[in-house]
């Protein structure tokens, strides 16, 4: 049937040409294939590898869910040409430019917004960041090469339009931070120069450059471009680029212009920690123990009896001096251990440790152990810790020898502005050669040997040969310069004697012919040819200018008597003959001789006992810590509290608990106490116990009690009358409670921040969505500010309540402050004096309540100030021991304390915090003193903040 239709016959007979046909079609499809695979692949050859992780394509997907945030498409106009947009994030340490995409206001919220007239950017500054971003507009139609340089570093994004959707990396100057190029050094890594481009001179295409700089080295990046047929790179200049969007009449608010792409996006930025080095950032059950619902106030009443509460330490009407407050402020003890202590920082500061610096850096925590001592050796150092004594000896004697060599380094630079020393002759130069050889080897001594099985016998040895080797080259020098006197009283100066000293001179006895001995098996002297006469006298020159020299030196080095019989002859070699030899061939002067050994002394390391154990006791460093505020040492973190002492106080209260109710609670676990201790009338304990009931329900139970201290006298006719244990007496302390639903006003002074004060607002509309607590105020008092309309960020914003005051003038931070607390109504709700550049935990609120209590206690939150560069993921910084600006105490008690200083602190800030102390204390308050996790505080510089003005002179 099918030959019928199919001309089977006609193919048998032009087969030929179907086999030419079928060959050209399958060239055909494999030419199609490889030009898609050709287009695909110079579309995709800028990004950056995916190593499997999907980095690329989440980006992507970041980017596509950032068009919903307020992003709008800019319309272009031709007089954009000319210039590109340029943003600056300042104050921000590293290299990457991952790091700057860390920075918190990156990219909506910039430190300024202006513009660049072609790419090439050196601003010779620090610690800063760049974002470029425009239009670029190509010369002609073909494919383009681009290449980057930077320092550090940098990355270039092309889009394949005019859409900052469809960006492209193109080429980048490392990863890490570590790399960087010279100004104009393209070839340096192989991802600066980019595959070929297809551009087209009809079209625009959207780019973004951005940039990163460290403090060290020239600041610069650049990026050129050419045609790939063409051999030199050109800058783009200001001939091919133009804006993206005219900024100047827009308000540093104003974000909705800013295009946030794939290479700067503001939603990839990860708010959730995935793995920390640091133990602060761990999670911690006090983190979230705010969420759990709080036991029934009604339980809590009568359970302990009542007491007043009325500790020793607080100094109401004392009299104290200016800034003196801060020494009546003392710290709580915390258990469970929150990880307060910095131990990733210590590194760079060990101040937790109370050893002195110069003992740390000479013996290290080697009274924390004891060598265990080698069983031959263990009655010859039954006394002492085994090696350390020694240590100690060896490193005394290295400091004294650093003494003799500065001294004698001293006394060379007089004698040199004495005039020029004299000169002893080729024969002396050759000997301090010999002795600086002796000075760095070391004899062998059969005295010694025993030295050998300690661990630090070679090193003991070793000092042991330097110092016989100093005292020989003082005893050489002496008798040096006693020949040297002899011979000038004989015959003028011409040269110096050839001496070659034997032993130790004495004063008046000679040399002194054993310490000779001595010497001479330590290290034998070594031989040297004689000079010929030529060769000597060519190299002296004014020799009556140095005879006086000479003599003067002489004199002053010589304290001996100048009775002192003479050196024999024999010590002295025969000039006369020296200088009648004429077959000397002066050429050979530097050869030895057949006899001379000038193989180096063997030089020995200190032998090592790799077998070598020791013994410690457990030290309780935190118990020897003490709860006065060290102003010295800024990673130390909280005072701990033992488990002894928390788990008795808690359990005695809940069983006081049950006892009243019937059992209806049993101890999941203690979450947080809090012990402020009073040695003389008792301690203040906050217990934060997660409990259950009856029902499964888990319960908070946040409550302080007193402990008073009640010692039982022993009885007299005891005969080993002993003073018996403390008992503990749990009581409640009448007033001393705190408020879980108290309203909160952080009230914060603000000028010209408007970076900052958008992210003030949207933390804490973070806050109020994470914890759903609606009880607190944020006041805003603003000096006239002229970036932003702050009262229209608030209104914007989904904050449950705000207040918003303007002030006029100069930026007071007292007078800001009193204008906040002169808008709260309600004298018994909390005042939070605040700062603007805080990072707010989600525990804050529940915190400042905890710790404020209305008529006898304010809170003053240790918080951590972040290293430049650092975010709150990171944990790098360190506490602020010393400020007390962010405090926390009720208005009532602010006002009966008189409130801010507003009459001392106009014109400037800080010290205020320290005389609002002062008055708090005098008035019978105590202040809580504790470092509060996750809360921290953004680094910044004071550059452009406040009352300072900019300066535009010559750099």
């Amino acid at each position: 049937m099918i030959t019928m239709f199919f001309p089977v016959k006609k193919l048998r007979r032009n087969r030929i040409c179907v086999l030419f046909g079928a060959i050209l079609l399958v060239a055909a499809v494999a030419v199609y294939h490889e030009m898609v695979a050709a287009t695909a692949w110079r579309e995709g050859s800028g990004s950056i590898p995916d190593d499997g992780s999907g980095w690329r394509s989440n980006l992507y997907d970041q980017w596509v869910g950032a068009e919903d945030s307020g992003f709008m498409p800019q319309a272009w106009k031709p007089e954009y040409k000319g210039q590109a947009n340029l943003h600056v994030f300042e104050d921000w340490c590293g290299s990457s430019t991952d790091g700057l995409r860390r920075n918190l206001h990156y990219p909506l919220h910039p430190h300024s917004r202006t513009t660049v007239r072609k790419l090439a950017v050196s601003p010779q500054w620090t610690n800063y960041g760049l974002r470029i971003f425009g239009y670029l507009h190509p010369y002609a139609d073909g494919e383009f090469v681009f290449a980057l340089s930077s320092n550090d570093n940098s990355e270039f994004w092309l889009s394949t339009n005019d859409s900052p959707a469809h960006l492209q990396l193109l080429a980048w100057v490392g990863k890490t931070g570590s790399e960087w190029t010279a100004p104009g050094e393209f070839e340096k890594y192989a991802s600066q120069i980019s595959k070929a481009t297809q551009l087209s001179v009809h079209r625009r295409y959207f780019f973004e450059l951005i940039h990163k700089q460290n403090d060290r080295g020239t600041d610069h990046v650049e990026v050129a471009w050419k045609l790939f047929e063409d051999l030199r790179f050109m800058v783009i200049d200001s001939n091919y680029i133009s804006l993206y969007v005219n900024e100047s009449a827009l308000l540093m608010s104003d974000v909705s212009h800013i295009p946030q792409t794939v290479a700067s996006h503001r939603s990839g930025t990860p708010r959730k920690r995935s793995a920390t080095t640091a133990d602060l950032l761990k999670e911690d059950p006090r983190d979230a123990f705010h969420q759990v619902p709080l036991i029934d106030g009604s339980f809590l009443q009568d359970v302990l009896p009542n007491c007043l509460y009325k500790p020793s330490y607080t100094i109401k009407d004392f009299p104290i001096t200016r800034y003196q407050g801060l020494q009546f402020v003392h710290m709580s003890y915390v258990y469970p251990n929150d990880y307060t202590r910095l131990t990733h920082m210590e590194g760079e500061n060990s101040c937790f440790y109370s050893e002195n610096p110069n003992y740390m850096k000479k013996f290290g925590f080697s009274r924390y152990m004891r060598l265990d001592r080698p069983d031959e050796l263990e009655k010859k150092n039954a006394a002492g810790d085994y090696s350390f004594q020694k240590r100690k000896s060896i490193l005394g004697e290295d400091n004294k020898f650093g003494r003799d060599m500065y001294q004698g380094q001293m006394e060379a630079k007089a004698a040199l502005k004495r005039g020029p020393l004299p000169d002893y002759g080729d024969d002396y130069d050759d000997y301090a050669l010999k002795w600086r050889r002796k000075l760095s080897s070391l004899a062998l001594n059969d005295a010694n040997d025993t030295l050998k099985k300690s661990a630090y016998g070679s090193r003991h040895k070793a000092e042991m040969g330097r110092g016989v080797t100093q005292q020989k080259r003082v005893a050489e020098i002496v008798h040096l310069v006693a020949t040297e006197s002899t011979k000038q009283q004989k015959r003028p100066v011409k040269i110096a004697a050839n001496v070659k000293p034997k032993g130790r001179q004495k004063s008046a006895k000679g040399p002194n012919h054993k310490s000779v001995e001595k010497t001479q098996q330590l290290k034998p002297p070594l031989k040297k040819k004689k000079l010929a006469p030529k060769h000597i006298t060519s190299r002296r020159t004014n020799v009556k200018t140095n005879k006086t020299y000479v003599q003067k030196y002489k004199k002053s080095l010589q304290p001996v008597n100048t009775d002192a019989p003479k050196p024999a002859p024999t010590e002295v070699p025969n000039r006369q003959n020296r200088t009648d030899s004429s077959d000397v061939d002066t050429d050979s002067f530097w050869e030895p001789e057949e006899d001379e050994d000038l193989t180096p002394a063997p030089v020995f390391d200190a032998e090592v006992d790799w077998s070598q154990t020791f013994q410690l006791h457990h030290v309780d460093l935190q118990a020897m810590r003490s709860d006065w505020i060290n102003l010295l040492c800024n990673i130390s973190g909280n005072l701990l509290l033992g488990s002894n002492d928390a788990f008795p106080v808690a359990k005695a209260f809940l069983a006081q608990l049950n006892k009243k109710h019937g059992n209806p609670f049993t101890l999941v676990r203690v979450v947080n106490v809090e012990k402020h201790l009073d040695g003389a009338h008792g301690s203040r304990y906050l217990l934060e116990l997660e409990l259950k009931d009856t029902k499964g329900q888990l319960l908070r139970l946040s409550h302080y009690i007193y402990v008073l201290v009640r010692h039982q006298r022993a009885r007299a006719r005891r005969q080993d009358s002993r003073r018996a244990k403390p008992q503990l007496v749990l009581c409640n302390p009448v007033g001393f409670r705190w408020n879980p639903v108290a309203m909160v006003h952080f009230i914060v002074p603000v000028k010209n921040q408007a970076r900052w004060v958008q992210l003030l607002i949207d933390d804490m509309a973070d806050l109020f969505k994470a914890t759903g607590d609606a009880n607190f105020n944020l006041i805003i008092t603003d000096y006239n500010s002229t970036d932003m309309d702050v009262r229209m960020a608030l209104k914007k914003s989904s904050l449950p309540r705000y207040q918003y005051v303007k002030l006029s003038g100069n930026f007071e931070r007292s007078a800001g402050l009193q204008a906040g607390i002169d808008l709260i109504d309600d004298d018994h709700s909390i005042v939070f004096l605040c700062d603007l550049h805080i990072h707010f935990p989600p525990s804050i609120l529940d915190s400042i309540r905890k710790h404020c209590i209305e008529g006898f206690m304010a809170f003053a939150p240790i918080l951590m100030r972040l290293d430049c560069g650092a975010t709150p993921l990171e944990g790098r910084g360190y506490w602020e021991v010393n400020g007390f600006g962010l405090l926390g105490i009720y208005k009532s008690d602010l006002v009966a304390v008189g409130g801010m200083n507003t009459k001392e602190f106009t014109n400037k800030w800080g010290g205020e915090d320290w005389e609002l102390l002062d008055r708090i204390l005098q008035a019978g308050l105590e202040v809580e003193r504790i470092h509060l996790r996750n809360f921290f505080h953004h680094y910044h510089s004071r550059r452009g903040m406040w009352n300072h003005r900019m300066w535009s002179g010559p750099r």
